[in-house]
């Protein structure tokens, strides 16, 4: 890979303006989940596409300082729950802010926790990662999946959860 480095004179862009602005970028809401020997973990993440067909890859970035991340580097696999309409409860829940009661929502599928009813479901093992700035983005080829194609996702934009129009 090859880095570039900024021009010398480029602006130093402030950080919360440049989280503002990405925030215009509408996302899905995921939750990241493993199972490593000190349990199951999960964390709410909007950061995740895929990568490829052939062979199936997606990806996930997670702060360098995620405890999530060396929860996943000693699984060596992820889940990615993508969450339907409806489950701002869950997306809170594992951002930290708890808002459900009781255990959490999980089934099994592939050997890992994932999100009950989730719109689509992807477990992945580990197949790279990459350092990019204060993130590390997670490559992870796709073994087990499902989908509900009538699921209605949930949305973030603007520092909110949203959900699309119905369609005509």
């Amino acid at each position: 890979m090859t880095t570039l480095a900024p021009a010398p004179d480029a602006p130093v862009l402030d950080a919360r303006e440049f989280r503002n602005a990405c925030g215009g970028f509408s996302t899905g809401v995921t939750v990241i989940s493993t199972r490593c020997g000190e349990g199951d973990h999960a964390m709410t993440a909007n950061a995740f596409m895929s990568i490829s067909l052939d062979p199936p890859l997606i990806a996930i970035s997670l702060a360098d300082t995620a405890r999530m991340l060396p929860r996943l580097r000693a699984a060596g696999a992820f889940a990615v729950s993508v969450l339907r309409e409806g489950m701002e409860d869950i997306a809170w829940h594992f951002a930290g802010k708890p808002r459900i009661e009781g255990a959490a929502p999980f089934s099994e599928l592939g050997g890992l926790p994932v999100i009950n009813e989730a719109a689509t479901v992807f477990v992945a093992d580990v197949h790279s990662e990459m350092t990019a700035g204060d993130h590390v983005i997670v490559v992870g080829h796709v073994h087990s999946m499902r989908s509900d194609p009538q699921a209605r996702p949930l949305l973030f934009h603007g520092g909110r959860f949203a959900c699309l129009p119905e369609v005509a």
